[in-house]
Parts: structure tokens; C-alpha cells; sequence
């Protein structure tokens, strides 16, 4: 028999988590500063990053630690009424809660960016805030008023909703949601000479050296302000009040105007420079550029006098390496927000320092609306709106408003006459909602949709496609190796990509539930279901030697020695993920718990396998019972949490009717630790992470995910109230599972992937997978979803490539409703996989090799779809990487010397000077007014000025005919 070389569990597991640490995000710090005289001049507590590194280390090549930089919450994803409601026929409702306090609703019933996803769209406008969620959509099943308020835990009203018919209301909605934020930013640039302490001298700086002037090169355009149309940040730009010339750009749709200190007004007389300050002063993030070595004196926040910046970047320029240093500084009350600093805060690429520095700070401002000065604000500004807006509709509540029951039709079931009467008001509402949308975006007011500057750019997210057109129905799966050992209705399958499936078991042994172990040799699986249902534990290495052997798919009689006693009638198992020294599995009977420990000594576990008489098979007499546990109900979800010591504190994490309760491991003591205040709960998961060492649980139900963190035990008992380290934050469709990947947690639902980071719950994205079911996620994730191939026998291998991977459609793709299946369409399931070193941001140590026998096999595929070749960036040299993007610019020169076709409604770009207009933001009209599109150019990594569109709805991209080309990803996840 051939031996390989484990790879421990524990060490995976702890990969795929992270070090779930706040510490990647700065310390709170106190920071004084003083005169040149020594005098305490101001204080301030203020987060500081430096990517964990010492100020004055040198950077060194091949230390670089990377970061993935995304915008968070990036306004394509969240605007909705922008983008999925504006323009289009949706049902407004308005009603007033128990408080008394007026709340309107907009519905819409839409489809999932062209993946014939129908579902409906809801969001909920409170004094609080706006709450959007999404429904799924059932042809034979209506959905009320009552059913989507009561999903967003809104069950009890003052009034009942009624619906609004005007077309007005779209206009006043729209204000609503611009009360989240702008889309476009101001930056302040403070200018700071070696040895200025103080913001009178900074201010002071009539001009700045040459490294200052490249740093502004490299953030942006200077243009000239008298006579500027696009977004002016404050600035005058009719009588040159406010100087002659700033530094604009634009970054992913968002346009950006910097306040340069030395480009804004300089007066002898006034050594404050008031001017200066009025401008940079008002502004929530500020860059200080700060000349000088690492040795001299650093810039301190407390030197600013401000009460308006919460964020400060300090830049520092190297010569000898042509490098930046980046530092940063936020306001103690500013939450969490990324990206993290790389180790060290060194940059020698400088796009990629720019591309870092602007979604840094594009983040860093959105994160300072939350804090509780600007939260008060909006929140005070939103009631108004609301309640204003209700007062003007309550002389209408009875004349123009309905009260529909159901939304589910949008015509209702009238006379003739009316019908041809709401025909005509719908028509006259998409009218208007169509015209408000053109408005914003000639404004530059418009949500951006996801830029098509980064074509080069591979997402950790996106996946590879590892098994093609799989007929099974999975029931759960877990890796084995590279392989995936998957449960099907056909009996247990190994899989490997490239190669024909094993059978394992066959379907005599139904097996809801596993676990492989390669560090501990074991195969843990729950079969049959019911009163027959057990625990069954098998040696890998028997099963192994099965399969290079080739014997026969072993039944449910071959494998009754593996049956664990005392486990009958279990119905679901948990084990730790994190055992050290000895593995434990809880197995529930009903409302009873059953704690199973096996010990192992894992030095001497391949030693005692080779030089010692074989093992037997089953490894059942290797496990022990030690105690059982009694519930007051039956568990639905169930999670191990282990304990700072590991003796007589270890837990157990159980969720049943509306509570989640932990289970002390030794003494059956059970403690509250949060209970749900819903009428219905779902639960989805208890995921058990460790910050720095101290452990936490994400408990997920219904829309919610909020995380506890577990304080230090006290003679033997949990501390569970609440901690200033718990958050919540809630999901836009109720997923039916989760899996945490530091700094990522990934939300699967029967359509869609949402992405969103660990520390804050921000949105990062949203993938649109259609018919998704999650396989397995222990180690790398795997998912099964439906691909769709237009079967035709000319068809060639480009044309189905980008048909063989579930993907949403290209930003610049025109979305259109999804037509009903066509004659030669076929529809299959393939395997795809997330690989988790991605996700994590590094490598992984895995010197497994495959359970199967390695043969040059091709994979059955259906008829007219070939296989894509499969490209990782992260395994590729920086020699390959850059003949690649050579390659990739060469073929964008190409391109965009070709014209643009013109579609209807859209006009030909024009192609404007480069200093003059590559970054210049704004509406191109045509002769007719109905011809409006609005364009952006900006930077890809290549340094290439490209076009983003600021609604895929509403305009058109010169790279379309690039979405033909076939993908280097075999299973890439597109955006919403």
C-alpha cells in the first residue's frame, strides 16, 4: 500500500478562519502633540494602522504581504430603487407602524441580472434606516403586504399599508436613498514640509516639491475650475474664488475632487490661512503628504485643529526605492473598514498604491456616516423626510390609494375600461421613473454599476469548474485531498477533477452527514435516517486501499462493524474543528446529547500504521462514551466551542425553538446566550471563530448574522453578556447556509453567493448563481449549479466556454428579462470550486496527493461544450503576470482604436484630449433629448484610461464584443 504525508486538520481549518483579529485594522491609540517648545498643544484617541509593521524596518522585496482591496458597500449593489426599481413598473405602499411612526415600502418583482431568477425585491424605508431584502418568487403562490413586512420583523401596525398610484412618488423615494450617502467624494491634500508640527505651518506651504507634484499626478488630473461641469466638491468654478486649478479623477464610477492645499487660495496677511482650512477642515478624510525621512518627525492627528476629519492618510515618499510608505489614523468612533494595510505598508507598484489609496479612503468615509455624530444626523433628516412625505399623501389616502391584499399580479383582475386606465398610469409611472433616472445620471448623481477596469484582475471569489454536467442529487460531500468525496442518490462517489468517479459505498448506505479526517485517519459519517440512523466511523486508509485495489462499492451489511453503539437514532452529529489534543463528536438523539472523545497520539500515528502490526479496519473500539447530556428540546443546529484551557471547559452551542443556548461539555449546565425576538425562525448556522486566541460564535437566522464573543470562563461558567466586541448585520436574502473564510463570510442561497467581510459586514459582493446548492465547505468550497448551453452542432469551443460557468452578465452586457427556454437549449449541473488559499489570501501547505489513482482520462461532457483551461494568478511568476497584461494592453489598444457601434437610444462616444478630459465626468448629449448617455474614463492597471458606465441599463461600453472572448477562470463569478 502506498503512504503519504498528512497534512493537519487543525491547520487547515485554522487557515480557512484566518486570524480572526482586529489587529489587522489598527490599535487605539492616545496621541499628544506638542509646539516646538515641547507643549502639550491637543490629544486625541485615534485607531492607528501600520500594517503591523515597525516605522523605521526597511522594506525588503519578497516580504510583501497582500491584501485584496474592495470597495465596501459599493453602491451598485446597494441602491436599489436606482437600479432595480426607477424606471421599471413596482407597487409603493405607505402605513405607520405601532409607534405610530409612518413607514413607506417599494416592491418590484425582477430578475436576477438574465439568469431566469424572477424574485421579488423589497425595501423598507424607517426613521432608523432602509432595510432591503429579497424574496423568492412562486408562480402559483401570492405574496402580501402583510408576509413581506412580517419577514422584515414587522408584524404590528397603526395603519395598515396602503398603495400609492401617483407617479410623484418615485422622485421622493429617490430622495430617500440618496440619504445614504453621496457617490462622489472630496478628499482634502495637506501639503506638510519636513519638521512643520503644526497645521498652521502645513497650511502655510505656497507650493510643493517635485515628489508632491507626482503624487498628485498619480491621484489624479489637474484641471482648470473656471467653467468645470463635472462633480466641483465645494468648489467655485465660475469667478475663481476657491483657485484656478484642482486635481480631479475618477475611480470606479465615483468621481473625486482633492482639495489640494497648495492650489487653494494663499493669503500673506492671514497666517491661519482660513480659506485653506475652511475648504480641507470640512472634510471628512484628509491626505498628508509629509516630506522628510522615516527618522524625523512623524505627523500626529492631534496636530490638525479640526472637528470634522475622522480619517487622516499619511503618505511618505522614498526615493532610493521609488516607494510609499502609507499610514493611517481614524477617529476612535470610526468602525472598522478595509482594506487592511498590507505588511509592510510599502508600495513600490504605484498604480497599485493609488488603486489601494482611494478604496481606502473611499471606505474610510463611508465608515465615518456610521459613527454616532453623523448616524444622529442622517437618522434626524430621514424622519423628517418620511413624516413630510406622509403628511402630503394623507389628503389623497382615501381618493388616490388602494388597498391591495396581494402584489403578485400586477394588472388586477378588472373591467375593461379600467384596465386600459392602469395600463395607461403604469405607462405614464415608467415614463417618469425613466426620466429621474436619466436625470441623476447626466448629474453625476447616479449609483455606479461595477467598473470594467479591472480585466485583469481575478477575484478570490471566483470559482473553477471541477466536474462537468453532474447527474446526481448531492446530499453532503467533504474533501478528501484535491478529491471531493461526494454523497449522492446513487451511493457514495469519489471525485477528482480530470478523472471518472469511484464508487465508494453504494446506495444501500445512505449517508446524510460526513466528516473526512486525513490528519486522524478517519472517515465519519451519520447514514439512514430515522430510528435506523447511526454513526459510522471507517479508517481512510482501508477505504483507500479499496480503491487502488478496485474492489467492489461496499453495501450497508459490509459496513455494520463500523457502527458506532449507543448513537441509534441519531439525527444530527457536530465535531470540534480545532482538536489539539483529542477529537470529540456530540451526537443528538432527539433532545439528548451523547458525547463521544477518541484519543490519538499524532506523532506516532503513521509511525505506528508502518512498523506495528496493521490496524484493523474498523476503528469503532478506538472511541469512548462519556457522558449524555439532556436538552429541553431538540436541537436543530449544533456547534463545538472550545475552551481557553481545554479542561472542563470546553462547550457546546445549541439552537432550538427561539433560542441559542451553551451546553457546558462536563457539567450539563446550560447558559442563555441570545434569544430570538421573531415569530418564525430559521436557523442557518453557529460558526465557531477564535480572535485572538479567545473564542466567538456567528450565530445566523432568518436575515440576521450576529456575532458574541465569549468572555474568559469564571469557575467553569461562560460570560455571555454583552460584549463592545458584538455586532450584527443582516443579510439581503435569508441564506441556508454560511461559511466563514477570513476576512470573508459567504452566504449561499438557492440563486446566490453574498460576500461580505468578517469585521464589519459590509457587503463586498453579490454573485448570481442559478440553481445553487452548496456541497461542501470544510476546506475548499464546492458548489453545484446549473450552466446553460445553447446545444448546436456548429457551436464552437469559444462560444460554449462562456456558456459552461454559472455568471452573471458583464456590467456593460444590456440586461434584458430572461426569455423562456428556446428549442436546443440544454440545461446541466456541474461541480465548481472555490479554492480556499484564494479566499484566505495565502497559500496553504498541502502535500496530500489524490485518493485516485492519477490516469490521463477526459471527462465525459455533454455534447458541444469543451473544457476551458484553468488559469491561477496567484501560482503564475511576475514575469508571466507581466507579459500577460503586456498582452492584454495591446490587445485594449487594439480595440479602442475600432468604433464603437451606435445603439438605439445611445450615442457614439466621443474621444476626448487626455489631459483635458481622461478623467472628466458628465453627460454627452446628443440633437435629441431621449439620446443621453453619461460616460467616465478612468485607469486600469495597465494605466489605460477606460469607460464605466454609470447604469448598465442606460449605456454602453466599447470592450463589449470583449465578453465573447473565452475566460482564463473555468467557473468565474461575475457581479450583480
Amino acid at each position: 500500500m502506498k503512504f503519504w504525508c498528512y497534512s493537519s486538520v487543525s491547520e487547515d481549518l485554522g487557515c480557512r478562519r484566518g486570524e480572526f483579529s482586529r489587529k489587522h485594522y489598527g490599535s487605539v491609540e492616545l496621541l499628544i502633540s506638542s509646539d516646538a517648545d515641547g507643549a502639550i498643544q491637543r490629544a486625541g484617541r485615534f485607531r492607528v494602522e501600520n500594517g503591523s509593521s515597525d516605522e523605521n524596518t526597511d522594506y525588503t522585496p519578497g516580504t510583501w504581504c497582500r491584501t485584496d482591496v474592495h470597495l465596501e458597500n459599493p453602491e451598485y449593489h446597494t441602491r436599489w430603487y436606482f437600479k432595480y426599481f426607477l424606471g421599471k413598473v413596482h407597487q409603493n405602499y405607505v402605513g405607520t407602524d405601532a409607534e405610530k411612526n409612518p413607514f413607506f415600502l417599494s416592491v418590484v418583482l425582477s430578475d436576477q441580472n438574465n439568469q431566469r431568477v424572477p424574485q421579488y425585491r423589497s425595501i423598507l424605508w424607517k426613521k432608523t434606516g432602509t432595510q432591503k431584502i429579497c424574496l423568492p418568487y412562486s408562480p402559483t403562490k401570492t405574496l402580501s403586504v402583510k408576509s413581506i413586512l412580517s419577514a422584515m420583523s414587522l408584524d404590528k401596525f397603526e395603519k395598515s399599508p396602503r398603495e400609492i398610484l401617483h407617479p410623484e412618488i418615485q422622485k421622493d423615494l429617490l430622495v430617500l436613498e440618496e440619504q445614504e450617502g453621496s457617490v462622489n467624494f472630496k478628499f482634502g491634500v495637506l501639503y506638510a514640509k519636513d519638521g512643520q508640527l503644526t497645521d498652521d505651518e502645513m497650511f502655510s506651504n505656497e507650493t510643493g516639491s517635485e515628489s508632491f507634484q507626482r503624487f498628485l499626478s498619480l491621484m489624479g488630473d489637474t484641471i482648470t475650475l473656471k467653467g468645470w461641469t463635472g462633480y466641483r466638491g465645494g468648489l467655485d468654478t465660475k469667478n475663481d474664488t476657491t483657485g484656478i486649478c484642482s486635481v480631479y479623477t475618477v475611480y470606479q464610477g465615483h468621481e473625486i475632487m482633492f482639495h489640494v492645499s497648495t492650489m487653494l487660495p494663499y493669503s500673506k496677511e492671514n497666517k491661519q490661512q482660513v480659506e485653506r482650512k475652511r475648504h480641507i477642515g470640512n472634510d471628512i478624510v484628509t491626505i498628508v503628504f509629509q516630506e522628510g525621512d522615516e527618522s524625523s518627525s512623524a505627523f500626529k492627528p492631534s496636530m490638525i485643529r479640526s472637528h470634522f476629519t475622522h480619517i487622516f492618510a499619511l503618505v511618505r515618499y522614498n526615493k532610493q526605492n521609488d516607494s510609499y510608505r502609507l499610514k493611517i489614523f481614524s477617529e476612535e468612533s470610526v468602525p472598522l473598514f478595509g482594506p487592511p494595510l498590507p505588511s509592510p505598508p510599502v508600495f513600490t507598484d504605484h498604480q497599485e498604491f493609488r488603486d489601494f489609496v482611494l478604496v481606502k479612503l473611499i471606505n474610510g468615509e463611508k465608515a465615518t456616516l456610521e459613527t454616532p455624530t453623523f448616524a444622529q444626523k442622517r437618522q434626524r433628516t430621514l424622519d423628517m423626510l418620511i413624516r413630510s412625505l406622509y403628511q402630503d399623501l394623507m389628503p389623497d389616502l382615501h381618493k388616490n390609494m388602494l388597498n391591495r391584499r396581494s402584489f403578485s399580479d400586477v394588472l388586477p383582475e378588472s373591467p375593461k375600461s379600467a384596465r386600459k386606465k392602469e395600463e395607461a398610469r403604469q405607462a405614464e409611472f415608467v415614463r417618469l421613473g425613466q426620466a429621474l433616472k436619466l436625470k441623476s445620471i447626466v448629474k453625476g448623481d447616479a449609483p455606479t454599476s461595477l467598473a470594467a477596469t479591472g480585466l485583469c484582475k481575478k477575484e478570490p471569489w471566483e470559482s473553477q469548474c471541477f466536474c462537468n454536467n453532474f447527474p446526481y442529487e448531492v446530499v453532503c460531500a467533504d474533501s478528501w485531498g484535491q478529491s471531493l468525496l461526494v454523497s449522492t442518490d446513487v451511493g457514495v462517489l469519489l471525485i477528482d477533477d480530470g478523472q471518472p468517479s469511484i464508487q465508494v459505498f453504494d446506495k444501500t448506505l445512505q449517508v446524510k452527514q460526513m466528516h473526512v479526517l486525513e490528519a486522524l485517519d478517519l472517515l465519519i459519517t451519520r447514514a439512514d435516517r430515522g430510528k435506523d440512523s447511526r454513526l459510522l466511523v471507517f479508517r481512510l486508509s482501508a477505504v483507500q486501499k479499496g480503491i487502488e485495489t478496485k474492489q467492489m462499492a461496499k453495501n450497508k451489511y459490509d459496513c455494520r462493524e463500523n457502527k458506532l453503539e449507543k448513537t441509534k437514532g441519531c439525527h444530527l452529529y457536530a465535531i470540534n474543528t480545532h482538536h489539539s489534543s483529542e477529537l470529540r463528536i456530540v451526537a443528538a438523539i432527539r433532545n439528548k446529547l451523547l458525547l463521544i472523545t477518541k484519543k490519538y497520539n499524532r506523532c506516532n500515528s503513521l509511525t505506528n500504521a508502518s512498523l506495528m502490526s496493521p490496524p484493523s479496519e474498523s476503528p469503532v473500539e478506538e472511541f469512548q462514551y462519556i457522558r449524555e447530556i439532556c436538552l429541553s428540546d431538540t436541537p436543530v443546529i449544533m456547534t463545538l466551542v472550545d475552551g481557553p484551557t481545554g479542561d472542563n471547559d470546553n462547550m457546546i452551542c445549541v439552537a432550538y425553538r427561539h433560542q441559542f443556548d451553551l451546553i457546558n461539555e462536563s457539567t450539563g449546565e446550560s447558559y442563555r446566550l441570545h434569544h430570538v425576538e421573531a415569530s418564525r425562525v430559521n436557523f442557518v448556522a453557529v460558526i465557531d471563530v477564535y480572535e485572538d486566541g479567545e473564542a466567538g460564535l456567528l450565530l445566523c437566522y432568518n436575515y440576521v448574522c450576529c456575532y458574541r464573543k465569549l468572555c474568559p470562563f469564571n469557575g467553569g461558567s461562560p460570560l455571555v453578556q454583552p460584549s463592545a466586541s458584538d455586532f450584527h448585520f443582516s443579510w439581503n436574502q435569508v441564506p441556508y447556509s454560511v461559511v466563514c473564510a477570513f476576512p470573508y463570510i459567504l452566504a449561499f442561497t438557492t440563486d446566490s453567493i453574498e460576500i461580505r467581510l468578517v469585521v464589519n459586514g459590509n457587503l463586498v459582493h453579490t454573485a448570481v448563481v442559478p440553481e445553487l446548492q452548496l456541497v461542501a465547505s470544510r476546506l475548499d468550497i464546492y458548489f453545484k449549479a446549473t450552466a446553460v448551453a445553447i446545444g448546436s452542432s456548429n457551436s464552437s469551443s469559444k462560444e460554449t466556454s462562456s456558456k459552461s460557468s454559472p455568471q452573471t452578465p458583464i456590467a456593460h452586457e444590456t440586461p434584458e428579462f430572461p426569455l423562456s427556454s428556446t428549442e436546443g437549449e440544454v440545461r446541466y449541473k456541474n461541480l465548481y470550486k472555490i479554492p480556499l488559499s484564494n479566499l484566505v489570501g495565502r497559500s496553504i501547505e498541502r502535500p496530500l496527493k489524490s485518493p485516485l489513482v492519477p490516469k490521463v482520462i477526459a471527462t465525459p461532457m455533454p455534447s458541444g461544450i469543451t473544457s476551458v483551461p484553468v488559469t491561477h494568478s496567484l501560482s503564475l511568476s511576475r514575469m508571466e503576470i507581466k507579459e500577460i497584461a503586456i498582452r492584454t494592453r495591446k490587445e485594449l489598444l487594439g480595440l479602442l482604436d475600432e468604433p464603437v457601434p451606435k445603439s438605439e437610444g445611445v450615442q457614439k462616444q466621443k474621444k476626448l484630449p487626455r489631459k483635458q478630459s481622461d478623467h472628466k465626468h458628465g453627460a454627452i448629449r446628443s440633437t435629441s433629448s431621449d439620446r443621453i448617455i453619461s460616460s467616465s474614463f478612468e485607469r486600469n492597471s495597465e494605466g489605460r484610461h477606460l469607460s464605466t458606465s454609470s447604469d448598465p441599463d442606460t449605456s454602453l461600453l466599447p470592450f463589449k464584443h470583449l465578453a465573447e472572448k473565452p475566460r482564463t477562470s473555468g467557473g468565474l463569478i461575475a457581479p450583480v
